[in-house]
This record gives C-alpha cells, structure tokens and sequence, in this order.
C-alpha cells in the first residue's frame, strides 16, 4: 500500500511517499497463504513456496478463500522473492509452507509475516492444525535453490 504522508514544519509543508504492508483498513481480517498444488482446500500443500502452483489465501474470520496463481513458478530466478511479494501484497499474516528460501523468509520476515512449517497434507487439514496451535513456526530459512525446480 502506498501512502502519502504530510508533515508541516514551521515555515514548510513536506509529502513523502512511504510503502507499507499489512495495513489493514476496516477490519480484523486474519488471512492464511497456503502453498498449494491446485485451487481448493482439498489440495495437498505444495512444500516449495516459490515454485508452488497456487496460493490459497484463506481468511480465518469468514472462512472464506480464493485461489490464485503463484506469480513466482514461472519465474526464470528469484522465484521466492516474487512469490514472496505477492503474498505480501494480498496482506496475509500467516504463511504455511515446506520450505521458504533465503531471500522470501528475510522479505516476509521484515514484513511482520509469520511463517509455519507444513507437510503435504490438504490445505483443509493444515488450516485446523494452524488453529489448533499444532504448526512449528519457521524461525530460520531453508535452503537457496537458485533457480532450481
């Protein structure tokens, strides 16, 4: 989300543009990624984060979600980082996942995105095992693929 920000000295009036993510405006939202080899719940969570075919974005207070494309499996490199961004763009807090690289764990990381770690598994039981407080938290990044599949 861009904002614009004014601030007023004594003699001058200053705009600056700042970049944020996670602002949630109207509402208390608390929204999941998945990792996800296709676009229902009943889909097993894919383990790579950027090379992952879908995303299931999941919203714990309505229990609503969509599926959407992963921007970052047909990327030719930084796959993670692109993955990682467009998570950070649909304003999730909660990433679940087998493994997330180097550079997407520092980008959601300094986004205030907390990361799970999954297993192949449906999406549908991971999100009751989220709930349930049964997710090891992501403390430290896996390993880099560069490029890899």
């Amino acid at each position: 989300m861009t904002l614009l920000l004014l601030t007023k000295g004594k003699n001058n009036c200053t705009i600056k543009l700042a970049y944020a993510n996670n602002i949630n405006i109207g509402g208390d939202e608390m929204r999941i990624a998945l990792s996800s080899s296709d676009k229902d719940l009943d889909s097993n969570l894919d383990l790579r984060l950027g090379r992952s075919p879908y995303f299931i974005i999941y919203d714990l207070d309505t229990d609503q979600f969509k599926a959407t494309e992963n921007k970052g499996e047909s990327s030719s490199g930084g796959a993670g980082i692109a993955a990682a961004q467009q998570l950070i763009d649909e304003s999730v807090e909660i990433v679940i996942s087998g493994n997330v690289g180097p550079n997407a764990f520092t980008l959601l990381e300094s986004s205030n995105i907390k990361m799970y770690k999954g297993e192949s598994i449906s999406c549908k039981l991971l999100i009751e095992m989220y709930r349930e407080g049964k997710l090891e938290e992501i403390k430290e990044s896996g390993p880099s693929r560069k490029g890899g599949h």
